[in-house]
């Protein structure tokens, strides 16, 4: 077996709310909210997700806490950041500052300014609106 990723989940309290900024804040192409037929039960998740293709084929998603949850067969738990980040690597020092920018306008929270690490990068990190984190990532140092 080939070691790779093909889909990353992220897990959102309002599906809705995170295709706005995913979508409109920054900008990524979906069709919107996908598999509303399927729908599920106390113990059976609903199939009611968002994706986005991303680079190299990889997909983006959206799912509903719960409904993860309910899939994995996993207890729901309260969203956690800091556990993994998320990075984005961009070609400038001006496109990490634009793309923050740009996720604070549409509702991202700053948890730093961006700056020059002492490994080579200048980078910043922000929180979607469910915490996840994402780093800004430009190896121009």
């Amino acid at each position: 077996m080939e070691p790779h990723i093909d889909v990353l989940t992220l897990a959102v309290s309002d599906l809705e709310r995170a295709l706005a900024f995913y979508r409109d804040g920054l900008g990524l192409e979906s069709p919107g909210v996908i598999g509303t037929e399927f729908i599920g039960d106390a113990t059976t998740a609903a199939g009611a997700a968002v994706m986005f293709r991303v680079r190299d084929g990889l997909v983006l998603a959206l799912y509903p806490r719960t409904e993860l949850a309910k899939d994995a067969n996993v207890p729901v738990g309260p969203p956690r950041s800091g556990d993994f980040s998320i990075g984005h690597v961009v070609a400038s020092k001006a496109d990490v500052d634009a793309l923050l920018a740009r996720a604070e306008a549409a509702g991202a929270t700053l948890t730093d300014q961006p700056h020059e690490r002492p490994w080579g990068i200048y980078s910043g990190y922000f929180r979607d609106l469910d915490g996840h984190l994402w780093e800004i990532i430009c190896r121009c140092g």
